[in-house]
């Protein structure tokens, strides 16, 4: 659980809306934000540093509210949210709350309002390839994923020579695991990764065959997915020691959330 700073009912008046007048006449908008972060350590030391600025919160806000102008209250709402917690690397999530006092709709209303939470989440990323330069291609999609808007790259494990899975002859395998702090869902993640994939000219001509470079999302917070194109954790993880072993170097006590297993525990039980 985090603490909480709140900015309550800040004013803006900028030239968001849907309407041609009210892109060129602006109207107020009425900001509630709440910061999600950690305060022990301010409350300890009693430094700013140690915590955040609302001030300079408060006109950021601002700032970007003028200059950034979008039909939407969605819209201004998503890109706000995604801003800050960009800009502000201590906050862990966001509540972006709009009002929109004068909604042009020809009734009497008090106000319009769109509200929203985003917060970073943690993924683990297995990585591998057995064609070309093996390390080379490693490298570009750690260094791809790192681009990504709304993914920082954490912590990476040492690369590790591997037989390749599933009987389909073919060369050894490099592989590894990283840990990525992201702002996108796992379906969002899964397209930036399947885009990566094909930069560095992935084929999907063999089920398990080789390839230049394989980017799978093992887990997701603690979440459990169960979709047609994704499925998190990855169905396969406790079978592989190739994913396991990489990831027990980063994260040894990792839980699967549905086996109720570290990756430690996994991993023992695999070699055993």
């Amino acid at each position: 659980m985090y603490d909480e700073i709140k900015i309550t009912d800040l004013e803006v008046f900028a030239n968001h809306g849907v309407f041609p007048e009210e892109n060129t006449l602006g109207q107020k908008f009425v900001f509630t934000i709440k910061l999600y972060i950690n305060t022990r350590l301010a409350g300890k030391t009693d430094e700013l540093d140690d915590s955040i600025n609302y001030g300079d919160v408060a006109s950021f806000v601002t700032e970007h509210t003028k200059t950034h102008t979008v039909k939407l209250l969605e819209a201004a709402a998503e890109e706000l949210a995604e801003a800050m917690l960009l800009r502000y690397e201590i906050v862990k999530g966001v509540s972006v709350e709009i009002k929109k006092p004068w909604a042009p709709i020809g009734l009497p209303l008090r106000e319009a309002s769109v509200k929203i939470e985003r917060f970073w989440h943690k993924a683990y990323v297995a990585i591998g390839s057995n064609m070309g330069d093996k390390k080379a291609y490693l490298d570009f999609g750690i260094k791809s994923i790192g681009e990504i808007k709304g993914c920082r790259v954490v912590k990476v494990s040492d690369y590790i020579t591997t037989e390749p899975y599933g009987g389909v002859e073919q060369d050894e395998f490099l592989n590894g695991a990283l840990l990525v702090d992201t702002l996108l869902s796992p379906k969002e993640l899964l397209g930036e990764l399947q885009r990566i994939e094909l930069e560095a000219h992935r084929e999907r001509k063999v089920h398990w065959g080789p390839r230049t470079l394989d980017l799978d999302i093992i887990m997701y917070d603690d979440c459990i997915v169960e979709d047609e194109n994704l499925t998190i954790p990855h169905i396969e993880m406790h079978k592989r020691d190739f994913v396991l072993k990489p990831l027990a170097q980063i994260s040894p006590y990792l839980r699967h959330p549905a086996l109720n297993k570290t990756v430690m525990q996994l991993l023992e039980e695999l070699k055993g």
